[in-house]
């Protein structure tokens, strides 16, 4: 495990040192996901497996994964669900799950073409250090007709709301996590990531650049985050 008591990656989102953040905070991720987003969190795995519209019998992957706990969600379908994150601490933090988990660079996948009817990633695209390429990743191993649901932080659409939310997340939330993190100062990278990330019309640009089609965004909780989807034609 790495020692990341006073780490905090930088926004150049240099891998290594993206892992090693993520491996050292692992052991209390999904706890610390649950406080700051007060329980939310559970309504936007749920959200994103109904977006997701999984059939049984589909394979699905779990991009950027974390400790599976998105991917037993969606398991729920009955779909063959793996997942795939590039932190070795996250995973083995949820090998208990009981979900097939490989360990996995975004920009490089090691699964062959078209080899998935859908794939998804949930708060974890902002934090490649190349995110166009690995949607270029996603597109390549999804088969023609297949589908890519991108949950992530995004834009509050109502102005007021939006003025408090980037307040707590550069005030609040790493005094909240202090209270319950493994390394509470990733979470003060994590909340300036959030805020530099684009908003959901410029993400959906950026997946339409990436060659996926139709692709279409829907809010939830007012804008914290955003569901997107897109379709690989042909």
């Amino acid at each position: 495990m790495a020692k990341t008591e006073s780490f905090r990656a930088s926004l150049d989102k240099e891998p290594h040192e993206v892992a090693s953040m993520f491996d050292g905070v692992a052991k209390r991720y999904d706890l610390t996901n649950t406080v700051i987003s007060a329980g939310q969190d559970r309504y936007w795995r749920w959200a994103t497996r109904k977006a997701l519209a999984l059939r049984p019998g589909e394979r699905v992957l779990d991009l950027a994964a974390g400790t599976g706990v998105s991917t037993l969600e969606f398991s729920k379908s009955g779909a063959w669900c793996v997942a795939a994150d590039f932190s070795r601490g996250m995973l083995d933090a949820g090998r208990f799950r009981k979900v097939p988990m490989v360990a996995a660079d975004g920009t490089r996948l090691p699964f062959a073409d078209e080899s998935f009817d859908a794939v998804t990633i949930s708060y974890g695209l902002r934090n490649f250090s190349d995110p166009d390429l690995a949607m270029r990743e996603m597109l390549r191993v999804t088969k023609p007709g297949g589908r890519l649901v991108i949950a992530e932080f995004s834009t509050p659409v109502f102005g007021p709301f939006r003025t408090v939310y980037m307040e707590y997340l550069m005030k609040a939330l790493p005094r909240v996590a202090r209270a319950v993190s493994s390394n509470p100062d990733a979470y003060v990278y994590l909340a300036e990531s959030i805020r530099s990330w684009p908003n959901q019309r410029q993400l959906a640009l950026r997946m339409a650049d990436a060659g996926w089609s139709s692709v279409k965004w829907r809010n939830l909780t007012g804008g914290i985050v955003a569901l997107h989807r897109g379709y690989r034609l042909g």
